[in-house]
């Protein structure tokens, strides 16, 4: 269920929400709780949010596994929170509030337990849910390689051109590109914000921002006006990780904060898979310690697509380029092998290399000499310089 105009209206008391009112109180729990908040996610499990916002409200006792310190900072906290005009402000920028167990929200959230999200304020038209369901998180390094920009554009262009959504944070580096790949393809994209939706964050990608905006959807589970902290970066990490089928992680030094994504995936039971970079390249060396993990390589969308996809979704086989000599008869390549490089050789040398009589070897020779691998100096046999050309060739793609 979203906030529409009606509800998103300031009334004159908007220091709290009213009982019962089930929007308003998550809406005022989002000013007061921590996202990923596991303590305050088990007290609206087993209390009820109307019954949390109470307790709150009316400064009682600590909730259950709140120390007195803590429950002081959340009372201040809780003192400031005006879910009315939250949702007015919301409402002006053209965001709605989503709810847990509504008809919009994406079931795979709720695989996050109690840090699950108390909702979602949404940028956007599409529909939250039906667009998660198709979903593939490609992240990876702030400050990334030209090699690492050029593998996320094109990998989140492949997808989108497949009809997959690319989930990514925003940011600069390999976010940004993410998100511009599956926009440049005329594709869908979805950014999840560690601030509040009505503030883009990096401030560089406000156009960028506001543009996926129009064209696809921009999510965070924190208040209009709120800012990110690191810590929350981290945190929103687990929304992109559990919102998704898979994530892709592209660059990532040993210490980057997408590897959390791909952590998080992991223990989520989602698809974990990384795109190798060179072996001395430290924005690699987080997702080659992946790798070396238990995710799966992949360097192009058809390869993400046959992990994450549907059963016959498979990525065609890589192979080497198709030689002349690939098409002979495997007896008559044996033949051909047989022949010395630089020097003529007769049908009985030939026959024995080969591992076949001279008769057959012979045979295979007037074959080889019509297709233009061999030629005869009398008695003997002789490569052709377009039988060197293809077994250096040959060489060269082994």
């Amino acid at each position: 269920m979203a906030v529409g105009p009606e509800s998103a209206t300031a009334r004159p008391d908007d220091t709290a929400a009213g009982p019962g009112d089930e929007q308003l109180n998550r809406v005022f729990l989002t000013r007061v709780l921590e996202p990923g908040d596991e303590t305050g996610g088990r007290w609206v499990r087993e209390l009820g949010a109307d019954a949390v916002v109470r307790r709150l409200r009316d400064r009682g006792e600590p909730l259950p596994g709140a120390s007195a310190k803590r429950w002081a900072g959340l009372l201040a906290r809780a003192a400031h929170a005006q879910p009315h005009r939250d949702l007015a402000t919301a409402h002006d920028a053209g965001v709605r509030f989503v709810l847990p167990d509504t008809t919009e929200w994406p079931r795979q959230l709720d695989d996050l337990g109690d840090a699950r999200p108390l909702g979602l304020w949404v940028r956007g038209t599409p529909d939250l849910r039906m667009w998660a369901l198709r979903s593939v998180a490609v992240v990876g390094a702030r400050a990334c390689t030209a090699y690492g920009a050029h593998m996320a554009t094109t990998l989140s262009a492949g997808l989108a051109e497949r009809g997959w959504i690319v989930v990514s944070g925003g940011a600069y580096g390999v976010d940004g590109a993410a998100h511009r790949g599956a926009l440049a393809s005329g594709g869908a994209t979805i950014a999840v914000l560690a601030g509040g939706v009505d503030r883009p964050y990096p401030r560089g990608h406000a156009g960028l921002i506001a543009r996926i905006a129009e064209q696809g959807l921009v999510i965070g589970e924190l208040p209009p006006g709120d800012h990110p902290t690191p810590h929350r970066f981290i945190l929103r990490n687990r929304v992109i990780a559990a919102l998704t089928r898979g994530t892709v992680v592209v660059e990532a030094a040993h210490r980057s904060g997408s590897l959390a994504t791909a952590r998080a995936a992991r223990r989520l039971g989602r698809h974990t898979m990384g795109v190798p970079g060179p072996a001395t390249s430290g924005l690699s060396a987080g997702v080659h310690a992946l790798l070396r993990q238990d995710a799966v390589l992949v360097t192009d969308a058809a390869e993400v697509v046959e992990l994450v996809g549907d059963m016959g979704d498979l990525a065609p086989e890589h192979k080497g380029p198709v030689l002349p000599r690939d098409l002979l008869d495997p007896a008559a390549r044996h033949v051909l092998a047989a022949l010395p490089a630089h020097r003529d050789a007769e049908p009985q040398e030939i026959a024995r290399a080969a591992q076949t009589t001279p008769d057959d070897a012979i045979a295979r020779l007037y074959e080889l000499r019509a297709l233009g691998y061999v030629e005869r100096h009398g008695d003997g046999w002789k490569l052709t310089r377009q039988a060197m050309i293809s077994v250096r060739d040959g060489h060269t793609a082994r």
